[in-house]
């Protein structure tokens, strides 16, 4: 058998945009083509080219009453095959919606897909203290979001080293932060020291900048993280030491109680 190799660094650049742009699509939808240029981070003639070419493949729909652009139903048949945590969901579910209920924010249950955390369930249709209403499957940069660094901070060596591959296999801002996030090792010291992680205005939402978070790992009984709980808040309303200070100590039990209900699932 012949070993395959690959060049660290040389990705096939139409691929890597075509990928941009659904997930821009998706992320933002109903989306402008200005916007999905901007988004995907690609000159405005090529986003035209990829969004016709998606269009064609039926991947991408023109909305019939406005230049705006979404994803259609058959997106969803590029996740064929993939098995979400179903079970880390529906243990979580309660836990979450209980925690929205006592601090009113808007929390979000994570895991990681790739160089990216998705969304795997959200409350924020249960509170009016949110911009937008994330949908499970939106997903976001693992160095640009307060779940995603928790996670990378609490995961194991080698799955760490396999997110930092991914990351030099790729040439972005984002993968550029990520490697800037794990250079020295001690920005992720002292996430685990603390426990939690911050981020600051957050980008790479539908509302850019309006928004903070503060996560903590679900840890599973073998120390292998399951995923991250993060709470959103209003960047305007509370800077990072008096957003932990008011919930660290409620995402940390409720984190908790989601480990124990899930490893007595696993136990049976």
């Amino acid at each position: 058998m012949v070993k395959q190799t690959f060049d660290r660094g040389v990705p096939i650049r139409a691929i890597s945009r075509g990928i941009a742009v659904i997930q821009a699509t998706n992320r933002i939808g109903p989306i402008s083509m200005m916007e999905i240029s901007r988004a995907a981070n690609i000159p405005y003639p090529t986003a035209c080219r990829i969004v016709q070419t998606l269009i064609h493949e039926g991947f991408i729909e023109r909305e019939p009453a406005r230049k705006r652009y979404r994803v259609t139903g058959l997106v969803q048949t590029l996740s064929t095959g993939f098995q979400a945590e179903d079970e880390l969901v529906t243990v979580a579910r309660d836990h979450i919606v209980a925690l929205t209920h006592k601090l009113n924010w808007p929390i979000s249950l994570a895991t990681r897909v790739g160089t990216s955390m998705m969304v795997r369930d959200s409350t924020h249709g249960l509170t009016s203290l949110t911009f937008t209403n994330y949908y499970p499957g939106y997903t976001l940069p693992i160095s640009e979001c307060a779940t995603g660094k928790a996670y990378i901070a609490h995961c194991d060596d080698e799955e760490r080293e396999a997110i930092i591959e991914g990351w030099k296999m790729t040439d972005n801002d984002t993968s550029k932060v990520g490697l800037l996030l794990v250079r020295d090792g001690s920005l992720l010291s002292e996430i685990r020291k603390n426990g939690y992680a911050i981020h600051n205005r957050n980008t790479y939402t539908a509302d850019d900048g309006k928004t903070s978070s503060i996560a903590v790992p679900i840890m599973r009984e073998n120390g292998i993280i399951a995923g991250t709980i993060g709470l959103i808040y209003f960047a305007s309303a509370m800077n990072a030491s008096k957003a932990a200070e008011q919930f660290l100590t409620d995402l940390q039990a409720t984190a908790n109680k989601v480990a124990q209900d899930l490893a007595q699932i696993e136990d049976k």
